[in-house]
């Protein structure tokens, strides 16, 4: 029995479904890629499936105010999971699938939870470890549900169900309670909590986030309003459920406009599913157009004499031309045009097409700062990739740069409704619809980040140019001073560094030091390639990274950075002087990044001290052993003698008189 008649007026998330049920009941809500075959989940499907769900959680005892985790990769079923929750007054606490089950149990302790709906045995076998080996957890986690059920055979836990069973009993007690599902929803308040989301724990333990449905519904109708968004456009769903941009850009988005959400088949084939859909708008922290720009250039490499010579010519008339004409800015010569749109039939149409990109109205990227060069790489293509500003606490959404008013160093004017006004230090402060309730269980936490005015402080500095654009500098802890005063800026320096597609990581140090080091982390599928090509052996990562030649190729790369920085007049005296490429990758089962693969500096700093203190004297090459976990649990250790070398430096340019 599926009854989508509601009095609401869309102001929760269950409101809006419901209504989505009743206007495009057979419209594509969800797409699966199953088995090499793209599965679609109508809107009226949708709802039945999630009142089943519903229903049946509420037979197995989940009532009104408690919290569920919900723990996989971007699968229609979890999506439908949040909702069920939210239809009974529940709160869903989505988690990093890729976490380790230490990791987990912070999160699940944390959140008082109990019941648990997961994707498949691997996170089933998480928290059956979590159970057994943290006392504060053998009581709880009384019901995981499993969607993904092979591999369970065997499996004789009493808190183990199915996804389908559940929804077997949903639907037997939906008979035999025919008012209580829509009862549920209509008692569900905009002020109610909707969703909590974990930081991503840079500066230590991660805090839950508390967003209520109307802060979310609020975000999502501006950003909608923003891009003209409708139900026609397509988005692909690969970023982690845990983290907000998902949830407000495909979650949200899609609750509102009525937009059908497409979920890969796995992560490995996100590529490739990317190119199948050809989503319409999409969403990517930096390191996803660095991956992406990555693989374009090791094809390159491989391809003949005559293709690479052809991209290069026609990239070099992109960056001349192509973003202006995107922008419909500046004066573009008739025969810059012709070239460029002969480059397009040649390069950037195929190019796009084959990354998947050719039907893009509106691309985005956020969670960190993008490095200028990879920013105009992809806008010169004809891409409209642009940057906004937010965070978790502030549903992301700050400030987003509008379609022909892009500035590659700025994030764009406030959005509607957002109110930011910068500190006597120069830090911004936030104050908006979208702002949090708090953090969960820690008004103290809460106290200290939003202040008596309700302004978000979001230890960021930054400052507003002459056309109101707000420019991010660095988290304001992260800004510091060169021995010799001149400013240092270690993300800037770092995502110039990350534009090579051979460097996958850069962490640079010079805070109060008379001259800026670095430890680098090469990308394997392309120093591998470059490596192969050039006929060098090699074992592994370690063994690759200590090649001399390797060595060579990163200071090259550095020294092309230098020569750029050197043009900046507050950044000149911040250029890398040594660097040491490291042993191993950097990894957040290591806790060196966040989930997000943000760098966590402090922890960097302390774990590899001895680095640091080599950097910065006169040695040529420093030993080090280290502990790494892997992927089963284990633990082992990575020792390796690394180089210590040094990169071209570019004398400072004379000031004008």
């Amino acid at each position: 029995m599926v009854e989508t008649t509601t009095k609401a007026t869309g102001n929760t998330f269950p409101h809006l479904l419901l209504q989505h049920a009743q206007q495009r009941p057979h419209k594509a809500a969800f797409r699966e890629k199953d088995l090499g075959i793209w599965q679609a989940t109508s809107w009226s499907q949708v709802a039945a499936e999630v009142r089943a769900l519903a229903c049946g959680l509420a037979a197995i005892g989940f009532k009104r105010g408690m919290n569920l985790a919900i723990i996989g990769d971007n699968r229609p079923r979890l999506y439908w999971a949040m909702s069920a929750v939210q239809c009974l007054g529940g709160v869903p606490v989505p988690l990093y699938q890729d976490a380790p089950a230490a990791d987990m149990a912070y999160v699940l302790q944390d959140a008082e939870i109990d019941f648990a709906v997961v994707e498949d045995q691997e996170q089933v076998d998480k928290l059956f470890e979590i159970k057994q080996t943290q006392p504060a957890m053998a009581d709880r986690l009384h019901h995981i549900i499993v969607d993904d059920e092979r591999g369970l055979r065997h499996y004789a836990q009493h808190e183990l169900d199915s996804y389908a069973r559940l929804q077997e009993i949903g639907r037997k007690y939906d008979l035999a309670h025919p008012d209580f599902f829509m009862r549920e929803v209509h008692l569900g308040q905009p002020e109610d909590t909707a969703i909590i989301l974990y930081t991503s724990g840079t500066t230590g333990k991660p805090k839950g986030v508390c967003h209520s449905h109307a802060a979310m519904i609020a975000t999502a109708t501006n950003l909608i309003e923003f891009d003209q968004l409708t139900e026609a456009d397509d988005v692909l769903c690969y970023l982690p459920l845990a983290w907000v941009g998902d949830f407000l850009y495909s979650y949200a988005q899609a609750h509102l406009v009525g937009l059908c959400l497409n979920c890969p088949e796995s992560p490995e084939t996100v590529m490739t599913d990317l190119r199948e859909i050809g989503p319409t708008y999409y969403f990517g922290p930096p390191r996803v157009y660095e991956n992406i720009l990555t693989q374009v250039m090791i094809r390159i490499e491989d391809a003949s004499w005559i293709k690479r010579k052809l991209f290069h010519h026609f990239m070099a008339v992109a960056r001349r031309v192509g973003i202006p004409i995107l922008d419909g800015k500046g004066s573009v010569g008739l025969l810059d045009r012709l070239e460029y749109a002969f480059g397009e039939l040649l390069i950037y149409g195929p190019l796009k097409n084959v990354l998947g990109l050719s039907r893009l109205r509106v691309a985005y990227t956020g969670g960190e700062a993008i490095g200028p060069d990879l920013f105009d790489f992809y806008r010169s293509l004809g891409i409209n990739l642009k940057q906004l500003y937010g965070m978790t606490e502030t549903c992301v959404s700050v400030c987003m740069q509008r379609s022909g008013d892009v500035k590659l160093d700025t994030v764009g004017k406030p959005m509607n409704g957002v109110e930011i006004k910068l500190s006597d230090s120069g830090e911004v402060m936030v104050r908006s619809r979208g702002l949090m309730t708090g953090y969960f269980k820690r008004p103290e936490a809460t106290a200290e980040a939003i202040d008596a005015d309700g302004y978000f402080l979001t230890g960021d500095a930054g400052f507003f140019d002459a056309d109101g654009h707000l420019k991010i500098i660095d988290r304001a802890k992260d800004v510091g001073r060169m021995a010799d005063g001149a400013m240092f800026a270690p993300k800037y320096i770092e995502n110039k560094l990350k534009f090579f597609p051979y460097i996958k990581e850069a962490v640079a140090f010079g805070d109060q030091r008379t001259q800026c080091n670095a430890f680098i982390n090469i990308d394997m599928a392309a120093v591998g390639n470059w490596a192969e090509r050039r006929g060098l052996a090699y074992s592994g990562y370690t063994d690759l990274a200590a090649l001399p030649a390797v060595n060579d190729l990163i200071a090259e790369c550095i020294a092309k950075v230098n020569a750029d920085l050197v043009h900046d007049p507050l950044l000149a005296g911040s250029q890398v002087h040594r660097f040491m490429i490291l042993h191993k990758e950097l990894d957040p089962d290591d806790d060196e990044l966040t989930r997000t693969r943000k760098v966590r500096r402090g922890f960097i700093a302390e774990k590899y001290a001895v680095l640091i203190d080599a950097l910065y004297s006169d040695k040529t090459s420093q030993y080090i052993e280290t502990q790494v976990k892997f992927e089963d649990g284990r633990k082992g250790m990575v020792a390796a003698d690394l180089q210590i070398r040094s990169a071209k430096i570019v004398a400072a340019l004379p000031r004008a008189a």
